[in-house]
């Protein structure tokens, strides 16, 4: 393991959204663990705070070595209910700090000042040691921004070669503001791009890692892959293993389809 809190994320983490069945989840959290991730992410609404923290404590990695994150339902945004509702997490986590505590959505129960007041709450008691943002377009981040005392150190977005968001990127760059991309494989479209065809055909390897590849190459971003079975964790860990050349990253930059996968009625676009 090399995660070293002062690297920010790990570039590769696992996604746990609709691992719900409790053995596999946290064997799959084990199991990740145990071959070299680093990066395990998870949130209140998934319902399954309770087998991730089971699978860490199962895994042979001790939790000072773990980039642990979690997120705060729209339901719970209120300043009282966020700190409630964490006590919760960290319970059901088996642990008394995150790394990471994000706001899932700018949505129902938000409120900037009293909602972020409470995360400079648990970031001042060290409770968390990060602040993040889930689903925040620019508009939304620059209020964070401004009322937050401690960083904004990450935003959690929706991303892949079908959706770039090439706006964040910028703004995560200028701002020291970390990109995490879920649903980086689109949900399975991207099995059947035949840009990602061509690239993955020439280094033999999988569509799944030529997304991811190209998503770790990109500056500021992680990614979280969601993933249940052994060979769907080592395929997407070895993305890590190889890079996109120049030809590659240009021809799926040049990709001329955009399609948003995630999109809620709350959704602040």
């Amino acid at each position: 393991m090399t995660y070293d809190a002062s690297d920010g994320i790990p570039k590769l983490g696992l996604g746990t959204w609709q691992n719900t069945d409790p053995e596999e989840c946290v064997e799959s959290v084990r199991y990740a663990l145990d071959l070299g991730y680093e990066h395990v992410d998870t949130a209140q609404a998934y319902d399954n705070e309770k087998y991730v923290g089971e699978g860490i404590e199962r895994s042979s990695v001790d939790r000072e070595d773990i980039f642990l994150a979690t997120k705060v339902w729209i339901d719970e945004l209120a300043y009282d209910d966020v700190l409630s509702s964490i006590r919760a997490s960290l319970d059901k986590l088996g642990t008394d700090y995150l790394d990471l505590l994000y706001i899932h959505w700018p949505a129902r129960e938000y409120d900037p000042e009293e909602t972020l007041a409470a995360f400079d709450q648990l970031y001042d008691e060290g409770t968390i040691e990060h602040v993040g943002v889930s689903n925040f377009e620019p508009k939304h981040l620059d209020v964070a921004r401004e009322t937050l005392d401690a960083p904004l150190f990450a935003n959690q977005v929706e991303m892949h070669p079908l959706l770039p968001r090439d706006e964040l990127v910028e703004y995560a760059r200028r701002n020291d503001i970390q990109l995490v991309a879920y649903s980086p494989l689109a949900r399975g479209e991207a099995f059947d791009v035949p840009e990602l065809n061509d690239v993955a055909e020439k280094h033999d390897v999988s569509e799944a890692q030529v997304s991811l590849a190209w998503l770790v190459q990109r500056e500021n971003v992680a990614v979280i892959p969601k993933a249940t079975g052994r060979d769907h964790i080592e395929d997407n860990f070895a993305a890590l293993d190889f890079e996109l050349d120049d030809e590659d990253v240009a021809k799926i930059d040049g990709l001329d389809r955009r399609e948003r996968e995630v999109d809620p009625s709350f959704a602040p676009w």
